[in-house]
C-alpha cells in the first residue's frame, strides 16, 4: 500500500476536532516518509520502500484506535473548557443585568409564589452544569491517570448538555412568558443578551454533538487489498 492511500484511509478511520486529526494525520504521514525515505536510501525501489514503511507502522485497524482514543479525549476537553467557562460567564451576565436595570417593588410583589423556586433552580441547572465541565475538564488532563474509561466521561458531557439545554430553555421561558418582566431591561441589551446566550448554546450543542458521534459506536476501519 502507498503512503497516501495509508494516511488517506487512516484519515478516514478517525473522528473528531479538526486541528488534532490534521496534525495526528500529518504526523503520522511524516514518520512513513521518513522511514521510506531511509529504506529508498538503502537501494530499496520507492514503491517498495512505501509498501515496508507502511507494514512496520501497523495496520489501520490496530494504529486507529490509540488516535482515536486521544480524539475523543480532546474533544471532551473542548466541550469541558467551553462549559466551565460559558456558563457560569452566561449565569453572571444575566444577573449583572438583573442588577442594572431592577424591577419595581409593586412587580416582585406581583410575581406568582413558585417564581423564586423555579429561578434557584435555573442557577443551579446552570451552574452544575459548568461544574461538571470543570470536573470531566480535570478529569480528562490531569486526572487521565486516574480514569480508565474516560470515553464514558466525554459521553456523559455529551447527554448532560442535551439534557440541561432543554431544562434550561423551558425554565427561562416559563420565569419569562409566565409571569411580570422581572427586570426593566430595555430592548438593547436584552437583545445582546439573548445573542450572547444563543451563541453559547450553540456552541455547547455542537460540542456535545461532536462528543456523542465520537463516542458512539465504532465504525469499521477500511481495509486495502
Amino acid at each position: 500500500m502507498r503512503i497516501d492511500d495509508y494516511v488517506a484511509d487512516l484519515n478516514r478511520a478517525l473522528s473528531g476536532p479538526y486541528g488534532p486529526k490534521r496534525d495526528m494525520v500529518v504526523e503520522a504521514r511524516h514518520s512513513l516518509s521518513d522511514t521510506a525515505d531511509a529504506l529508498e536510501a538503502d537501494g530499496l525501489e520507492r514503491l517498495e520502500a512505501e509498501r515496508l514503511a507502511v507494514a512496520e507502522f501497523g495496520e489501520i485497524a490496530e494504529v486507529a484506535p490509540g488516535y482515536q482514543a486521544e480524539l475523543t479525549a480532546s474533544s471532551g476537553r473542548r466541550l469541558g473548557v467551553l462549559l466551565f467557562i460559558s456558563v457560569p460567564l452566561t449565569v453572571l451576565m444575566w444577573s449583572v443585568l438583573w442588577r442594572l436595570y431592577p424591577a419595581t417593588e409593586e412587580v416582585w410583589a406581583s410575581q406568582p409564589a413558585w417564581f423564586g423556586p423555579v429561578s434557584r433552580l435555573l442557577d443551579v441547572v446552570q451552574l452544575a452544569t459548568g461544574l461538571y465541565g470543570g470536573l470531566a475538564l480535570f478529569a480528562l488532563s490531569r486526572g487521565a491517570r486516574w480514569i480508565r474509561r474516560p470515553r464514558l466521561v466525554v459521553r456523559s458531557m455529551g447527554v448532560i448538555v442535551w439534557t440541561a439545554l432543554p431544562v434550561t430553555a423551558g425554565l427561562g421561558l416559563l420565569l419569562s412568558y409566565g409571569t411580570q418582566s422581572p427586570n426593566t431591561l430595555t430592548a438593547l441589551p436584552a437583545l445582546l443578551a439573548n445573542l450572547v446566550t444563543s451563541a453559547m448554546w450553540g456552541m455547547q450543542i455542537y460540542c456535545a454533538t461532536r462528543c456523542l458521534r465520537v463516542t458512539g459506536p465504532s465504525r469499521p476501519c477500511p481495509v486495502r487489498h
